[in-house]
């Protein structure tokens, strides 16, 4: 017993030793450092704020706070995924030299993105709760549930694309291109409640696939979310020039039965992805 909880503690030292190395070396010799994964999501949302709200017509207070409540955990998971892709064959010599678990490496990568996360949400409260003075949300409470929810997804995610990248390289350019289309299919820059009530979709089918997308596409039901739980609720109102018009979505509250079926999802994702991966960790050495 005593050997086994002195090699589970040697692990979380090699852990957290890899997660300080990918923390290192992302800003080396950067004068800005962590604050460079801050500026790229703040003047990514002012252009998207200038654009959606000035020429698209979306009347809507604070949109920027808004779209910044997305794009943040959008970051967390499109960096974690791109990043653990990559992580079995940057360390492919270690790895056929000395043994220990090899689903460290990607998992250390999906923490150090989730660090980087944390301090932008953390900055994210400050303004928001500091200088603009948002009112705190009874959401907040459900806010450690809804990260964990996206850490099983990348913990279960970041497994098989980093296992799949070892043999097929293509693996990471498809996680590149499948997470740019999915970026648009997530409600970052948009609403979920613009896809509830749009008219694209014929009345009677609405409903129901309205809760199928969001089962099937995670981060959709995750924005929703974290947008509930640290927002206070709105009324979009998006404006016609060309008609002359404005059209109105109500606010709709995070229902919990999603939330928690997301993250019993992410939990099976998680256990299937860490699985999959112990059974082919042993073929990487095997590789030409």
């Amino acid at each position: 017993m005593r050997e086994l909880l002195q090699e589970l503690w040697n692990y979380r030292e090699l852990l957290r030793t890899l997660v300080i190395r990918e923390l290192r070396v992302r800003y080396k010799n950067s004068a800005l450092g962590f604050f460079w994964s801050l500026l790229n999501p703040l003047a990514t949302v002012l252009v998207m704020t200038i654009v959606f709200k000035y020429v698209m017509g979306m009347r809507i207070a604070n949109y920027s706070a808004y779209i910044l409540a997305a794009y943040l955990p959008w970051t967390f998971f499109q960096f974690a995924l791109l990043d653990s892709s990559q992580t079995i064959l940057v360390y492919m010599q270690v790895i056929r030299k000395i043994y220990f678990p090899r689903v460290l490496l990607p998992l250390a990568a999906v923490l150090a993105n989730g660090v980087h996360f944390l301090l932008a949400m953390g900055v994210l409260f400050v303004y928001l709760y500091g200088f603009v003075g948002a009112p705190l949300q009874p959401g907040l409470m459900l806010l450690p549930l809804i990260m964990l929810s996206q850490l099983l997804w990348l913990v279960g995610l970041s497994a098989l694309i980093a296992c799949w990248n070892v043999f097929y390289e293509d693996v990471k350019y498809l996680v590149s291109v499948g997470l740019q289309l999915l970026f648009f299919l997530t409600p970052v820059i948009y609403f979920s409640e613009q896809l509830r009530y749009t008219t694209l979709v014929p009345e009677a089918y609405r409903e129901g696939l309205f809760w199928a997308y969001h089962l099937l596409n995670p981060m959709a039901t995750l924005t929703m979310a974290y947008r509930k739980a640290i927002l206070p609720p709105i009324t979009i109102v998006q404006e016609n020039a060309a008609l002359g018009q404005a059209t109105q979505f109500p606010d709709m509250a995070l229902p919990l039965w999603l939330l928690g079926l997301n993250l019993l999802l992410g939990v099976g994702v998680a256990l299937a992805g860490l699985s999959y991966f112990r059974k082919r960790e042993w073929e990487f050495v095997e590789r030409p």
